[in-house]
């Protein structure tokens, strides 16, 4: 009986299979963009599919892309518009799943402001952080007014959108995401309003996506973690408050209005599929910056994007 017990303490105390080490950079700092990667660590669903995941939070937003290129991380979060640039300049990368499957991007301006439509833009002043492809979005959707680039003055404000538009030394900023800076100025007493750039003339497309170098990638890892992702959106889709509770509980950062509101207002924006791809997006929107001038030709969807389960 004692050696029973003793055999069986042995077998209880042997440690479970190795699981396989995974690197995941985000695109900024934890925020409710970031929801399904979150809860999937808290609920244990990485380790469920034998991964150990290390979420990095960049130094610098530009990083991420460059070290999934350079082989110094499995995964990186990044932006479809950009892939196309950076595919396009020759970076090793692909998009390999989907984590926000709208766009989260819009033309922000006072809600009682003197901007009722797009038109009222000309002589006006709009800021922007990112040269290239939101100069691209603007100019189409000014396209859509009758207007183009000319008839406005660009002004770099560094990431410092609403405050920007807040104080008044913008009109109207491009770049603000819908889901946290709208409620950023309500919280603050300033209520904004978006022009939408998938209304207003350009194509649609996914605003934050997996990405990793194509010749490098462990496929089955990746497929593996985007499992556990979808099955994590699920579980946001189908609890949205005990979820929110799940991931604020990692960071008291996060415990705040304006995270709470994002998380509820993100939630149906994330990609329920993360592994399938919608080709028709990346054929558009690579003629769409072929048109724009941002790039030369148009590459194939494969040099793009793939759908890990379909191969």
């Amino acid at each position: 009986m004692h050696a029973r017990l003793t055999a069986l303490a042995l077998l209880l105390a042997t440690p479970a299979a190795a699981q396989d080490r995974m690197s995941v950079v985000l695109d900024w700092f934890v925020n409710p963009d970031h929801g399904p990667i979150i809860v999937a660590q808290e609920q244990g669903y990485f380790s469920d599919a034998g991964l150990e995941v290390e979420v990095i939070a960049p130094a610098d937003p530009a990083d991420p892309p460059k070290m999934a290129a350079a082989g110094r991380a499995d995964l990186a979060i990044s932006y479809q518009p950009q892939l196309h640039l950076q595919v396009a300049e020759g970076m090793p990368l692909v998009r390999v799943g989907t984590l926000v499957a709208t766009p989260l991007n819009c033309l922000l301006v006072l809600e009682d402001g003197a901007v009722e439509q797009i038109a009222d833009l000309a002589g006006r002043k709009v800021g922007f952080s990112v040269a290239g492809v939101e100069e691209a979005l603007l100019s189409a959707m000014l396209g859509q007014a009758g207007l183009s680039t000319a008839d406005i003055e660009l002004v770099n404000v560094n990431w410092s959108l609403s405050p920007a538009l807040m104080s008044g030394q913008v009109d109207a900023v491009i770049g603000a995401f819908r889901n946290f800076e709208l409620n950023q100025m309500e919280i603050e007493g300033v209520p904004g309003r978006c022009f939408y750039p998938e209304e207003q003339g350009v194509p649609t497309y996914d605003e934050l996506i997996y990405v990793a170098n194509p010749e490098t990638m462990d496929t089955d890892m990746i497929r593996r973690f985007l499992g556990a992702t979808e099955r994590a959106t699920q579980f946001i889709v189908n609890h949205p408050q005990e979820s929110w509770e799940i991931f604020s509980a990692t960071s008291a950062e996060l415990q705040d209005e304006l995270n709470e509101r994002a998380w509820a207002d993100t939630i149906p924006r994330f990609a329920l599929r993360p592994e399938a791809l919608d080709a028709g997006r990346y054929v558009r929107f690579e003629t769409f910056l072929n048109e724009a001038g941002l790039v030369e030709g148009t590459r194939p969807v494969s040099d793009l994007a793939v759908d890990l389960g379909a191969e």
